[in-house]
């Protein structure tokens, strides 16, 4: 059983869903600290003049605030803002309409916190690509799951049933990994390939919204999510070579 657990994020780049397709049950995380300049309520996007930001505003935050407590100021009209630069953006891609309905779908709807936005954003990608076939979503404040840092991911973990559990690489320099090892799950890592499809605007990049392979490819983008897994020995015995 496959296990990924990821705070919430804003129609967040494409390794995040190779990661969702890799897995049996995807964690949504979003009991945990807020971080400020993190991709929780920020995503960037390509345009004619470089790389944007597409930004939800937030109220005033407080020291230490979970990301399930941070609230979204609507003072201003920020959903206009994101379809406009989205339109001017990406009006020539071949899939615009299929990105524009979907970002439109997300944004009918009203939310009080940033985490239900993201987990939002993220479910609607994954209808579109028909990747929450074959596996569930939940969120970890269901589990009531005490603790923190490696224990309380590794207790998610096994609470599901999980003995692999797979991470983006910023884990590496944090994760217990031998925790985990004793308790019989094995951690891998993403290999991301970044495999580079057709983009506007010049020379292709992969840490853009999955919003860009959508206005690209369309459903087509699929094949492009698709990414493996290596185990954290091998990356550790690769590094010290």
């Amino acid at each position: 059983m496959k296990i990924v657990i990821s705070q919430p994020m804003f129609f967040p780049w494409v390794g995040m869903f190779e990661q969702i397709r890799l897995a049996d049950t995807y964690v949504h995380y979003s009991d945990v600290q807020f971080s400020k300049g993190s991709f929780v309520n920020r995503v960037q996007i390509k345009t004619d003049t470089g790389i944007k930001w597409l930004t939800v505003p937030l109220e005033k935050l407080r020291l230490g605030q979970s990301i399930d407590e941070v609230r979204i100021n609507d003072q201003s009209n920020w959903r206009d803002k994101h379809l406009t630069a989205l339109r001017l953006a990406y009006v020539n891609a071949p899939c615009f309409q299929d990105m524009m309905d979907l970002v439109e779908s997300v944004y009918v709807n009203q939310y009080e916190t940033i985490d239900q936005l993201s987990e939002a954003s993220l479910n609607a990608v994954c209808r579109y690509f028909h990747l929450e076939e074959g596996r569930s979503f939940i969120s970890a404040k269901t589990l009531e799951i005490v603790g923190s840092s490696s224990r309380r991911v590794l207790d998610i973990v096994l609470a599901l049933g999980g003995d692999r559990y797979i991470t983006g690489l910023g884990a590496l320099r944090y994760l217990d990994h031998q925790l985990f090892e004793d308790n019989g799950v094995s951690v891998e890592y993403m290999n991301y390939r970044k495999a580079p499809y057709a983009q506007l605007h010049g020379a292709f990049t992969p840490f853009v919204s999955v919003l860009d392979l959508i206005a690209n490819e369309g459903t087509d983008g699929l094949k492009y999510i698709n990414s493996g897994t290596t185990y954290w020995k091998e990356l550790l015995n690769h590094g010290s070579e």
